[in-house]
Formats: structure tokens, sequence, C-alpha cells
């Protein structure tokens, strides 16, 4: 199943990402219906930004600790790591894409300069950057699945995964700040 997939990495990778963004953009556009999903309490609607932002601070942290442990050559708990940050990813997607699914995308309430000169290119940076980041993570992820530890270094893996922890890492930051503006300032 290794050699299968160590064949594939590319088309895997592609289409896993089509999926994700599917169900993204599906959610954020409107085209999944609510009656698909069960309808959770508003408490709990209401309580999903907040999980979220919590999730994403804790994939911060995973995030920077599996640096930490791959440069200190500690490739299990780096891989450790690394699965709980995409565990954290999905988690943090399924709860959002609900949530837009349920209530739509919530709307900026602070002053109109500050959503169109700050909140606006904030969000912006950090979709592009979410969405950059799906296909190397997949990608990584599949590398890692697919070639024995001691051969991933021949491999796109470290490249890969410095890319991709890099726009996690930045992508996950912003959305703590949209959060922010959206929740706590406004």
């Amino acid at each position: 199943m290794q050699a299968t997939a160590r064949n594939h990495v590319g088309k895997l990778t592609g289409l896993l990402t089509v999926v994700s963004l599917a169900l993204v953009f599906g959610a954020v556009l409107g085209a999944i219906p609510q009656r698909l999903l069960p309808q959770a309490p508003a408490t709990v609607l209401e309580a999903i930004p907040h999980a979220n932002a919590a999730i994403s601070a804790l994939a911060i942290v995973t995030i920077l600790a599996g640096i930490r442990a791959v440069r200190r050559g500690d490739i299990r708990r780096h891989r450790q790591l690394m699965l709980t940050t995409f565990g954290l990813f999905a988690a943090f997607l399924t709860l959002y894409l609900y949530r837009v699914v349920m209530r739509g995308p919530t709307d900026f309430t602070g002053p109109a300069a500050v959503e169109t000169y700050v909140y606006f290119p904030v969000l912006g940076i950090h979709i592009l950057l979410a969405i950059l980041a799906i296909p190397l993570v997949y990608y990584v992820l599949l590398l890692a699945a697919s070639y024995p530890v001691a051969q991933l270094s021949e491999t796109n893996h470290p490249r890969a995964g410095k890319a991709a922890a890099t726009l996690w890492l930045i992508s996950f930051t912003l959305g703590i700040v949209v959060y922010a503006m959206l929740y706590v300032i406004w």
C-alpha cells in the first residue's frame, strides 16, 4: 500500500485538495443545505468561534514544538506533533464549516475604516495562506505516510514541510487576529 501511495502522491494531493476546497467554498457560498446536517443548539453554534480560536492557538504550539522536535532529530515526536496539528486543523475546519452552513459567515461590526483597511486585508491573507497550505500539508503528510523515515530526507518532505509549517503558522495566527476583531474587540 505504501508503494501504491508513493507512486500517486501528487494525484492524491490534488484529489484531497479539490475535495477540501469544494467543501469550504460550498459551505461559504451556501451550496451545502442545512437539512443535511444535524441541528446543534444555539449555545453550541455560539461557542464554535471561541473553540476554534483555542484550537488555532493549540495548533500554533504543536507546529512550533514539531519544528523544534525535528531540528533536534526527534522524528517520532515530530511526527506525533504534526499529526496532532493536522487533527486540530481537521477539527477546526469541521467546526468552522458546520457553523458557516448553519449560520453563514460572520459579519464584521466594527468601524468601516477598520473593516476596509485592516479586517479585509488580514482576512484575505489568512484565507489565501490557508488555501495555499492545504495542498502542501496533504503532500507532506502523504510523503511521510508513504516513505520510510530514513528515505524522507531524499524527498521534498523537508522543503515542503518548512513551507507548509510557515503557511500554517501565519494562517492560524491571522485567524486568531480575525477572531479577535470579530468577537473580542467589536
